[in-house]
Order: C-alpha cells, then structure tokens, then sequence
C-alpha cells in the first residue's frame, strides 16, 4: 500500500505560476504518495488545514508554500512525530535554506520520496508557532514594508530595498531581556531570537553556527549608535554568518537559553517566520525536538588517506 500524505498547497506563494507547480508536485509525489490535497484560502489557514489532517491520522504532511505558510502547517506537527515535508515556493525560502532542503520542487519532491528524516527544535512565541526566528524592531519593520506587490515585482530585492528604506527611520528602543537565570537591560534597534537561521538572515547571526537540535534559542542584540554603525554591524554580522565566527563588535551582543521573556519601551513591532504578527511583549519557549522533517539522505564520507602528523614523514610520488 502507499503511504498517505496530506498536502497543504498555498496558491498565491512565490513568483511562479502555482497551478503549474501543483501539477509538477502531484507528477513527481503521487506515484508514490497517496496524495489528499488541500489549498489555502484567506478564510482557512495552513494551521487549521494542517490540525484536521493530524487529526485524521495521516502518514505525513507536506507544506508547499513561503516561510509564513510551513511555519503555520508545521505547528500542528511539533510534538507528535508525524513527518513534515518541506517543498518552498516563497521569496526568501529561508526555511528550507536553514535546514539544509532543496528549495526547488522537483529536488524537494525527491527528498520527501527519499524517506530520510532528522528530529529538529521548534519553538513558540506567544502562542504563535516558530520554527525560524522571531524579529523585534528592525526586522519587523522591514518585512512589514516588503509587502506582496513589492515581493511579486523584486523577489529577494523587496526586502533589501525594504530594509534601507527603514534605516533612514532606524531608531533605538529600551529592551528588557529575561531568561531563565538573568535579566538584561539595554538599548537596541533589532533583537532577534532564532531557532534555525539561514546565513542570509544577518540579524540573527551574532553567535554564528546556529544549531537547530540543541534545545537551545539563540538571541541576538543589534545596538547601532549611529545609521553608518548600522551598516557596519550589518556587514559584519553577514561575514561572521559566512566564516561561522561569533561577531566581535561592541554593539552587537548574544546569548543562548532555553526561553525569553522579552519587553520594550515603547512597544515593538514582532514578526515571527516572515509574518507580521503585534508587538512587544513576548515570550519565546523552545520545545526541543519538536519538529521531524524530511531531509536529504546524507552519503557517509570515508576517508581514505591521513597521513599528515607522522614523525619525520616522507611520501614520494610514483
């Protein structure tokens, strides 16, 4: 018999043409899959599409769709072992690209084929769920001005010419950071709290090499004084992302914790996975090991030389 699998297919994801995806979907799964299809409307969410087929006791569910869309589907999964296939369609992509899937439908289709799956952390912010991260301030900002017709005419573009439009308005707040052993007080113009973060998120990059199975949350501080400190945080928090180094800047700051209670003054913006969602307060919980997703089959590597270290070691070419 097959295994069965609900889809959760949102239509108005992406830049492509979704009833042509769809269709390339169903060719590549339904051989294989027992496929039951459901596409989200403005009235019925990926969440609520997601709950019901849990409810029903399906073998998997698979999202297609942006990062706001497999956030919303994967909620309904955290803690129950269901498997959770991943195939992006959005702009940024960032889920699949922080935990290592293939962002393209075809490639994203043979992974869930494949059968591999790794048991990932998930998390939830004010009762919202994460998977990603969660931006205070900045990020906020700039997503909220990255909106559907700027995202549709400049993909990936929509949201640097987003973000530097927010930077000519870059302002600093007062942030109340509680953990389970500490309470931070400071100045800040971004706070982001990541669960799983691709290198292109540089807010969330201040200790660089974001692990996402070790229970844990990672938060990071962007406390710019002036809008060149802002660029220059930026950039350097971009390379500490691609050397996998911890940032060494004086007005970028990090910590990791299990949960984080987080206050502004005045109130902040928040968005969660690439959506807008209200504002400051918040309180973030990671649940480890929440999630179990489809991924890539990794091949062993076996090495077959180490010679190097050896006392008075000579090797000759033949």
């Amino acid at each position: 018999m097959k295994r069965s699998a609900c889809l959760i297919f949102n239509p108005v994801a992406g830049q492509g043409d979704s009833e042509q995806d769809l269709e390339q979907i169903k060719a590549i799964l339904e051989p294989e899959i027992d496929l039951d299809i459901y596409l989200t409307t403005k009235e019925v969410g990926a969440d609520q599409l997601a709950k019901e087929a849990v409810q029903r006791g399906v073998d998997a569910i698979i999202a297609s769709g942006g990062d706001g869309t497999l956030s919303a589907a994967a909620a309904a999964v955290v803690g129950t072992h269901i498997p959770f296939g991943i195939i992006s369609r959005g702009t940024a992509n960032a889920f699949a690209t922080a935990l290592e899937i293939p962002d393209t439908i075809e490639a994203a289709c043979r992974t869930i084929l494949q059968g591999g799956t790794r048991t990932v952390d998930a998390a939830f912010c004010n009762n919202y769920p994460m998977v990603l991260l969660t931006g205070i301030g900045f990020e906020a900002e700039t997503v909220e001005k990255a909106d559907r017709e700027a995202k549709n005419r400049f993909g990936m573009m929509a949201y640097v010419l987003a973000g530097l439009q927010q930077l000519r308005q870059l302002e600093s707040f007062d942030v109340e950071i509680e953990t389970e052993d500490k309470i931070v007080k400071t100045k800040a113009a971004a706070v982001t709290i990541a669960n799983a973060a691709p290198p292109t998120s540089v807010l969330a990059q201040g200790p660089a090499g974001i692990v996402v199975d070790d229970g844990l949350l990672d938060l990071t501080i962007v406390a710019p004084a002036t809008k060149a400190a802002a660029i220059a945080a930026t950039v350097h928090l971009f390379q500490s992302a691609s050397s996998g180094n911890p940032v060494e800047r004086d007005d970028v700051g990090y910590l990791r914790a299990k949960q984080f209670k987080i206050t502004t003054q005045p109130e902040q913006k928040v968005v969660i996975d690439g959506e807008v969602v209200g504002t400051t307060p918040i309180e973030i919980k990671c649940v480890p090991a929440g999630l179990k997703i489809f991924v890539p089959l990794q091949e062993e590597v076996i090495p077959t030389e180490k010679l190097e270290g050896l006392p008075n070691l000579v090797v000759k070419e033949k």
